[in-house]
């Protein structure tokens, strides 16, 4: 267990770290100049972000002191969610980079030989060098770039001019000494597409600025929404499911599911406070929370749970454990709410007008000796009553199915709560999120109150589902 505990840690700390690179390769050293003030600046951030976070994962796992928790979750959580989606965002723009740019490329080149008159081109000028600047006429510069002489011609040249021409003349033409060589710059190199060295290098700037602003701004806006969800609180759902055993007096029934809260160092009392007020203003006939109230012991968050008492529903509120419980201390929970007012269901039911309501603990609690017991809970009913299960995880719908239930309330799996987490979610559980049919048992699972993690939800809403029980029976 140790062995595959290290190898996990080790895989994570793996990936964490190609994430971190690839952001700082694309968002920094792509983007910015070497030895520049924002170059050293991403660079520190790109080694402080990931020690922030994996300190707050650390914190998390080894029980820091409650206020240390506190103070790394909020950056450190939030990073990963906005590094999730910045990776992202980057790998997808880099389909885009070379449409940008070739884009930039036909551009530029029609800009070098676009020149135009409203008659068409414009002729390219002639270009006639140094000899022309130094006063000879056209044709003779011509003809010196031309054919050059060398010294001994240009000489027998000179003696031949200085001689009486041929119709008498005395005129003598004295030929200019040559112009001094004028040194030209080197050309510069050419790039692809005819394009210079620091063209290219242009155009493969401003191509990583524009796909790196624009994967930034996806990600924090993508992360910037989904955080105001979470603080925004969970919307109410209504579901309406039908029994076939469900007596005509219980038609309409009404339960509140609430699953998945995660009071702890991000989420806290006004939290509590909004999915009270949410609970109360749907005017349930009951209430059930099914698992994974908190992150963190009683000392810690027992204030934070304390609105909780002010839930009102005419049939009372019942509470099952979830995996999280068992990372808390379950036991000190379940004395807990209860003195909230809440009634623990472990491995127990209960008669509710014409229904049977059941609760199972986690299966986490098998580690310690309490885990789920179906014929405890369930196996000496009578089946001919309807029956609704609260049991936290969606994986043990089969036994509910053995044990003839007609419907199991759920959460666990948040609906993936970051996309594509939906996808994983998907792999280890029957139904991620809303209502599915197993032979003759129904299950409905929520995507939960709160958040784990990053207080960040992205493609899947927090929620509280309304559960209104629908009789068949005429």
């Amino acid at each position: 267990m140790v062995v595959v505990f290290v190898l996990i840690a080790l895989s994570v700390l793996g990936l964490l770290a190609g994430a971190h690179w690839y952001v700082w390769r694309r968002l920094v050293r792509d983007t910015t100049l070497p030895g520049g003030a924002a170059r050293r600046a991403g660079t520190v951030a790109a080694i402080v972000l990931p020690l922030l976070s994996v300190g707050t994962l650390v914190a998390s796992q080894a029980r820091a002191p409650f206020r240390v928790q506190q103070v790394l979750a909020w950056p450190g959580y939030l990073w990963l969610a906005v590094l999730l989606y910045l990776v992202m965002a980057l790998v997808a723009g880099e389909a885009v980079r070379p449409l940008l740019r070739w884009v930039l490329g036909r551009r530029d080149a029609g800009v070098r030989g676009g020149g135009s008159s409203p008659d068409g081109p414009l002729p390219a000028a002639p270009d006639h060098g140094p000899a022309e600047s130094a006063g000879r006429s056209p044709s003779l510069g011509a003809a010196t770039e031309a054919s050059p002489a060398p010294a001994s011609a240009s000489a027998a040249a000179s003696a031949s001019a200085s001689a009486p021409a041929s119709g008498g003349t005395d005129t003598v033409t004295q030929t200019p000494p040559p112009a001094p060589p004028v040194a030209t710059p080197p050309a510069a190199p050419q790039g692809p597409a005819g394009s210079t060295a620091s063209g290219d290098f242009s155009r493969r700037l401003f191509v990583s600025r524009a796909v790196g602003a624009g994967a930034a701004a996806a990600a924090l806006g993508t992360v910037g929404y989904g955080t105001y969800g979470v603080l925004r609180g969970p919307r109410l759902k209504r579901v309406r499911v039908p029994l076939a055993k469900l007596p005509r007096g219980a038609h309409g029934f009404r339960i509140a599911v609430v699953s998945d809260v995660h009071l702890g160092p991000v989420l806290g009392r006004a939290h509590t406070q909004r999915i009270v007020d949410t609970i109360n203003s749907a005017q349930p006939d009951l209430v059930a929370v099914v698992g994974d109230l908190v992150d963190g012991s009683v000392a810690d968050l027992g204030h934070a749970a304390e609105p909780l008492a002010r839930i009102r529903a005419r049939h009372g509120t019942f509470f099952v454990t979830g995996n999280h419980e068992y990372f808390s201390g379950a036991e000190q929970w379940v004395d807990h709410v209860r003195e909230l007012g809440m009634r623990p269901l472990e491995n127990d039911r209960v008669e509710i007008a014409g229904f049977d309501l059941a609760g199972v603990n986690d299966v986490a609690g098998e580690r310690e000796g309490q885990g789920p017991d179906f014929v405890r809970a369930l196996g000496d009913r009578d089946r001919s009553r309807a029956s609704v299960l609260l049991a936290h995880q969606p994986i043990v719908i089969h036994d509910a199915v053995r044990h003839g239930v007609d419907l199991q309330l759920s959460g666990h799996t948040h609906g993936g709560q970051l996309w594509p987490g939906n996808y994983i979610a998907a792999q280890a559980n029957p139904t991620v999120a809303g209502l599915e049919r197993y032979g003759d048992t129904q299950l409905y699972v929520s995507r939960g109150a709160g958040a784990w993690g990053p207080p960040v939800r992205v493609g899947a809403e927090s929620d509280i589902t309304v559960v209104e029980l629908q009789s068949r029976q005429t």
